[in-house]
């Protein structure tokens, strides 16, 4: 087993292209890390610089203890997991998974041992004779995590390998995942542009942009306290809700304005130091759609957060509703409320916001001023 440690990383190609810039990371052993970010954020760049397929620029990884900017992909024992499975289409199941312990020269015995207990694992052992192209996108993507199971790597590198994926087997396999990686308690590497895969699986989650480490974090504190106006806009679907607006004081507490209104902020935000700064300019507010309600007993709890709003679309999602809500020209918001709402698509109906959670962001830097 091993841990990664990244120290500086930068990935730059002919031409002066930029890719991942000044890289710096700790996984620990047995750590399930994703990264995490848009096309072209350089997550992949940088899962192909651990596994020896892309030189490094400048800066040092470490395997463990081990220098392996200049040694060999084969030789850096790590697994790697393809988004299209990259299988042999003329060779058994079997064969599949047993041929990079063959080209270690593996004993027979030893072989037959290890394929069938991945296959056991991975629940594909009815499949080892069959060939890919009899096999489902699921039972590919089993029989390319066996391949990399056998050799007992220190490190799994997988590269979004539910992407090709129908949309109930992608949650079946991220459950399966998550086991697996609970039953070989290995370090894996896990890139996805799924904000969905990386909250359920990661222990950590790696928010690229641009090339750039955004923030690095649990699941949890990702979602409940984002860096930047990016981290807080990624992560959570639907994503958080953005309002331009300004900060106000008004006796011993402060108020956001925006639109014509004026959200009384908790006695906490109204003490916090940082925010002193920030009266009287413009701000931009963050807000969960999960924390715009429609019930009686919100609008009486949060009274002095009210707005009314016209419901321009309503998306029914199974026990939830997405309501798409007009505050003005420049106002959009969405709420996330049950099923059993009582709002109705083009209508205008009144809805709290719990200001007590309210996000605030510097304008200019997009940076969190306090959560």
């Amino acid at each position: 087993m091993a841990s990664l440690t990244f120290k500086g990383i930068t990935k730059r190609y002919q031409g002066g292209v930029t890719a991942v810039s000044d890289f710096n990371l700790d996984v620990k052993d047995k750590e399930f890390i994703v990264f995490v970010g848009p096309s072209g954020c350089g997550k992949s760049t940088t899962l192909r610089m651990i596994a020896g397929l892309e030189e490094i620029s400048d800066g040092e990884l470490y395997i463990g203890d081990r220098l392996v900017n200049d040694v060999a992909p084969k030789d850096r024992d790590i697994a790697m997991v393809f988004q299209n499975y990259a299988l042999y289409p003329h060779m058994t199941v079997f064969d599949n998974m047993s041929f990079g312990l063959k080209l270690r020269k593996v004993r027979k015995e030893e072989i037959k041992k290890k394929v069938e207990e991945a296959a056991r694992i991975l629940d594909i052992e009815a499949y080892l004779d069959r060939r890919p192209k009899a096999l489902s996108g699921g039972q590919k993507q089993r029989v390319a995590l066996g391949r990399a199971i056998v050799r007992e790597p220190k490190v799994f590198l997988l590269d979004e390998p539910l992407s090709n994926l129908d949309a109930k087997l992608r949650a079946s396999m991220r459950t399966e995942l998550t086991k697996l990686h609970q039953r070989l308690q290995t370090t894996f590497v896990y890139v996805t542009h799924d904000q969905v895969e990386a909250m359920t699986m990661a222990t950590r989650i790696v928010v690229m942009k641009d090339g750039l480490i955004q923030q690095v974090d649990t699941p949890q504190n990702l979602y409940d306290k984002p860096t930047n106006v990016f981290v807080a806009g990624f992560i959570g679907t639907p994503q958080m809700n953005f309002i331009n607006g300004t900060l106000e004081k008004k006796g011993e507490s402060l108020y956001f304005n925006f639109s014509k209104y004026s959200i009384k902020l908790s006695d906490e935000k109204s003490q916090n130091p940082d925010l002193q700064d920030y009266i009287g300019k413009e701000v931009i507010g963050g807000l969960r759609p999960e924390l715009i309600h429609d019930e009686p007993q919100f609008l009486e709890k949060y009274s002095e957060s009210c707005i009314d709003a016209y419901i321009e679309v309503s998306e029914l999602m199974g026990a939830e509703i997405y309501l798409y809500l007009k505050v003005d020209e420049e106002c959009n918001l969405v709420s996330r409320v049950s099923s059993r709402t009582l709002a109705r698509q083009g209508e205008n109906f009144r809805f709290a916001l719990n200001a007590d959670l309210l996000h605030i962001f510097d304008k200019d830097t997009e940076k969190i001023i306090s959560h």
